[in-house]
């Protein structure tokens, strides 16, 4: 069917979602993303788009941590604790304060004994302790962390942004997702935007929330190469499929799909080959490798995903999310916290100094966030319940206030009380410093103009460098 849409939509809107098959080269999981792509020449819905105002960040590492981590274990010291450890009463339970003792570092800020190395970077780090949000429990609030919406399936953060901003690498996905859990791809997903904006999952992780993961498929992509067919063959096959594609597209005069499908034939061929080099890390030399922690426990497995997000920037990748999970403590919090921090201390550090030495965390916006916190107060005798009045998450590079601390939960970190900081104005900075205004980044659909922020989200301006 041949249709035209209205000349006051975006190139970025001429797109269709394309669901079709891509059966030629065993590469569908990837074709979904790619259909429409073209970053060379003009009028690809992945070229690179020129932001609202000039930029702080030219992309983005997401370090999710999912399972809710205990910001009054972590990153929100609270000297107060110690003399209400035991107290009940007016708390909904009895309090109980750190097991760990917190320190002070030169900028200023207090962060746990568990992180020495991620202390080392205190002067990069920008903590948002007035975060919160609306939902208190894990799937509801990893959606609303990842889309702005707990309601409703909406594009993620990282889909918004490559719509946004387009890719820098016409080789390459412009979003990718490392080890992501078992169904989660709304998280990661583009719902009503054009699907070659969700994110292409490495190595999906499987198992219940809170247990161990296999990292051994997170350094693969599934199907990548066609068992069948050499390459010369296969650019026959292609050349042959293109050559009907164009014809049909001849014959409409328009379609947005057939042309989608042609470039994303295109680009997923060109995949083959630079994605699994770029996924190879067996060319970095020893002492990078040590600064990451790869090949040592309890760091390898993190270590190696913060290792691939750096080469995946680098190479132009607008938007790379890691997952860490194990958060949840419910129980056993004085085993579990320090297995999580020596799980992701060493390998966060590396990938601060190592963007920092590269010059490029001047403008790589690096991310830390879970869904929710824990409770000030003690659940099951040693562990902390869900806590979505008040929490820790902290940014690092892309144009942020390193050193800084803004916002603060009460004297037992219990509720957000200054510079309360709501998902969708957290999502409204980080737009922000990407050179995105978050009220005109729109999409039109169901007859409205949708984002990421819904109707809400101020930009927190006093955290820009």
């Amino acid at each position: 069917m041949n249709w035209q849409l209205p000349q006051a939509y975006s190139r970025r809107q001429l797109l269709q979602q394309v669901s079709s098959g891509f059966g030629m080269l065993a590469f569908a999981s990837l074709a979904t993303w790619a259909s429409g792509n073209t970053t060379s020449g003009t009028g690809g819905p992945l070229a690179p788009q020129a932001p609202h105002f000039p930029a702080r960040a030219k992309r983005v590492i997401f370090l999710c941590m999912r399972g809710g981590p205990s910001h009054v274990d972590t990153f929100d010291y609270k000297p107060e604790m110690s003399k209400l450890d035991g107290q009940s009463g007016k708390f909904r339970g009895t309090l109980m304060k750190s097991p760990w003792d917190f320190r002070q570092h030169r900028c200023g800020l207090w962060i746990t004994e568990l992180l020495p190395k991620l202390s080392e970077q205190a002067d990069q780090l920008c903590l948002l302790r007035g975060m919160h949000t609306d939902q208190p429990v894990h799937p509801s609030a990893m959606t609303q962390l990842h889309t702005g919406s707990a309601q409703f399936v909406r594009p993620s953060l990282g889909a918004w942004t490559l719509y946004g901003l387009g890719s820098e690498n016409d080789s390459l996905p412009g979003f990718v997702c490392i080890n992501p859990a078992a169904g989660s791809g709304g998280n990661y997903g583009s719902a009503f935007l054009p699907a070659i904006y969700q994110g292409t999952s490495l190595g999906k992780a499987t198992g219940p929330l809170g247990s161990a993961r296999s990292s051994q498929n997170a350094e693969r992509v599934a199907d990548i190469q066609n068992p069948r067919l050499t390459a010369r063959m296969q650019r026959q096959q292609l050349d042959l499929i293109q050559q009907l594609n164009r014809q049909k597209l001849k014959a409409d005069v328009q379609n947005p799909g057939v042309d989608g499908i042609i470039e994303s034939y295109e680009l997923a061929f060109r995949m083959q080959s630079a994605l699994p080099d770029l996924m190879d890390i067996s060319g970095e030399d020893a002492k990078t490798l040590a600064l990451y922690g790869v090949g040592q426990q309890p760091t390898d497995k993190f270590g190696r995903q913060c290792l691939m997000a750096r080469r995946f920037v680098e190479a132009g990748v607008r938007f790379v999310e890691l997952e860490h999970t194990g958060w949840d403590t419910h129980q056993n919090l004085s085993n579990r916290i320090p297995e999580l921090c020596g799980q992701i201390d060493q390998p966060i550090a590396g990938l601060l100094t190592d963007l920092k030495r590269r010059g490029l965390l001047k403008d790589t916006l690096v991310i830390w966030a879970g869904e929710f916190g824990r409770t000030p107060y003690a659940q099951n005798g040693n562990g902390r319940d869900h806590n979505n009045k008040g929490f820790t998450t902290w940014m690092a590079g892309g144009g942020v206030r390193g050193g800084f601390s803004y916002g603060a939960t009460d004297e037992t970190g219990a509720e957000a009380v200054e510079g309360r900081c709501h998902i969708h104005d957290w999502h409204a900075t980080i737009l922000h410093l990407l050179g995105l205004d978050h009220q005109k980044l729109t999409y039109r659909y169901a007859g409205r103009d949708f984002r990421l922020t819904d109707v809400s989200g101020n930009v927190l301006t006093d955290i820009v460098a």
